[in-house]
């Protein structure tokens, strides 16, 4: 019996903690050589190219006035200039959910729908590390097309403009990619979710685009009526800190307060401030540490938002029968 038991099963390389790493590296190669991995990198890299050359033409013009700007460099991401009508952080913002939606629509309702899902639970890597995999791999493709992305923005202003980005800019660029990261794990999970609670990917697919666009074109108006609810309608003051405050329930109102004050050092606070605080406010410039302290709660929030959904479908998953 003790010497049997020195015997390794074959398996054991794919032992709890490690499977998760061999289901990755295959999804993260699949992804990278998917047609939808080129589909989406030509649109990001459309709008993106667009809204950088109206960005940087704007800046150009008005260089001789633009001396001593703070954060130059990061203009290129936050100014809106002629003919696009959003700067790209709001591009990036409305048009990053998809990158989530499409890698994780089909994580588990796309096996299950070929049948493969049975054969691939009979290898040996455990349940909760087939999901694992497939997230991470997902997570780990849309960083390297973030990166891609303000890489590529970059280049372009730097070429434009002639503008060398400081330590500062690079370290807040570096912060805001890893917030736009999990900004887009949020609908990763949420797909991931989807994909699981229903039987086919086309299902999953449209449930979750379609929690996209009403959060993206209508939650304004779902959150100012929700407002109207809950604060008196004759104070003003109480019904926009209402609304804003239930915005905050939405991963796009936390995305777009980070990216505001991550990319603009002049930006001190995400709240409603009135003409009084302005005039009293001390004019200076945020540091990274002070912006990424004031716009942590929206960071914890979109983390635990993401948590939260990735949990639910983990343990959906787990608990569901497969059938061979």
């Amino acid at each position: 019996m003790a010497d049997s038991a020195v015997i390794a099963p074959p398996g054991d390389r794919y032992r709890l903690g490690h499977g998760w790493k061999v289901v990755a590296r295959k999804e993260f190669a699949d992804h990278l050589l998917s047609a939808r991995f080129y589909v989406l990198i030509l649109i990001l890299g459309v709008a993106a190219a667009g809204a950088v050359f109206a960005a940087s033409g704007g800046i150009r013009s008005v260089a001789p006035s633009a001396v001593g700007v703070p954060a130059l460099f990061l203009k290129l991401f936050t100014v809106t200039a002629e003919p696009v009508p959003f700067p790209l952080v709001v591009f990036i913002g409305f048009l990053a959910p998809l990158l989530g939606i499409m890698f994780g629509f089909d994580a588990i309702s796309g096996e299950r729908s070929q049948g493969t899902l049975p054969r691939l639970l009979a290898q040996p890597i455990h349940r909760d590390e087939v999901i694992l995999g497939k997230f991470v791999a997902g997570l780990a493709v849309v960083g390297l097309m973030l990166l891609a992305l303000v890489i590529f923005v970059s280049g372009i202003g730097i070429f434009r403009l002639g503008l060398i980005p400081t330590p500062t800019e690079i370290g807040r660029l570096a912060v805001w990619l890893v917030v736009a990261v999990i900004y887009v794990g949020f609908w990763q999970a949420l797909a991931t979710l989807a994909s699981v609670s229903v039987p086919r990917a086309a299902t999953s697919a449209l449930i979750a685009i379609g929690i996209w666009l009403v959060l993206s074109l209508f939650g304004g108006f779902i959150f100012r009526a929700a407002a109207n609810l809950v604060a008196p309608a004759d104070d003003q003051g109480a019904l926009l800190q209402a609304e804003v405050t239930l915005s905050r329930i939405s991963p796009l109102t936390l995305f777009s307060e980070s990216s505001t004050l991550l990319l603009d050092p002049t930006e001190r606070t995400v709240d409603l401030v009135t003409f009084d605080q302005i005039n009293r406010a001390i004019v200076s410039d945020l540091t990274l540490t002070q912006s990424l302290l004031v716009v942590w709660p929206q960071i914890v929030g979109m983390i635990a938002l993401t948590a939260a959904l990735f949990a639910i479908a983990y343990v959906l998953f787990m608990r569901q029968e497969v059938r061979a």
